[in-house]
């Protein structure tokens, strides 16, 4: 059963995730399972309250929520202008054959710790949904969307900070274009 007015904002990490009773690492509760969708509600520094379709909620480290893609914004919007896509094309285009390539030799033998060292620090974002692409440009640390006609910064890597109430847990805020 879901809750009237739930929408996912994050989902649980893939290994699932510890939660509390309240954001104090002294009162912990049920762990949180693998991919589960939630709702970010509250932070509190590195604190995050989430809520879950069934009502249920719980404090959580914020930093690991992965956050759920928002649709884009409005096309009159204001966005920050980038250029052009084709630089982040080809860089992507670069990043995938190094990979495929990766691959094509681990399936040839290449030991797991080569493969590795192959991939390392690679690291592509590309999705194309018919006029519309969104594309990682790796460089400056952000999302560009763009809809045939423009492209402009989508979310970026880096964004404000929340205050930190617990130093044993410093923040690291996921961003989307939305805002924590």
């Amino acid at each position: 059963m879901t809750s009237p007015g739930f929408g996912p904002t994050h989902v649980v990490p893939r290994c699932g995730m510890p939660a509390w009773e309240a954001p104090d690492p002294a009162r912990p509760t049920v762990p949180l399972d693998p991919l589960l969708p939630v709702q970010l509600v509250e932070r509190r520094g590195e604190w995050a309250r989430v809520l879950c379709a069934n009502g249920w909620s719980a404090w959580v480290d914020g930093r690991l929520l992965v956050a759920v893609p928002q649709d884009p914004p409005a096309t009159g919007g204001p966005r920050t202008r980038v250029d052009d896509p084709r630089p982040l094309i080809a860089r992507a285009e670069q990043a995938l054959a190094r990979y495929r390539s990766a691959v094509e030799e681990l399936a040839g033998g290449l030991d797991g710790e080569s493969f590795r060292g192959r991939t390392r620090g690679l690291r592509i974002g590309v999705v194309v949904d018919g006029e519309s692409v969104w594309l990682y440009d790796t460089e400056q640390g952000q999302w560009v969307y763009g809809d045939g006609a423009r492209l402009g910064t989508y979310a970026t890597d880096d964004g404000p900070r929340a205050a930190a109430k617990d130093p044993g847990h410093a923040p690291t805020q996921v961003v989307t274009p939305d805002g924590p």
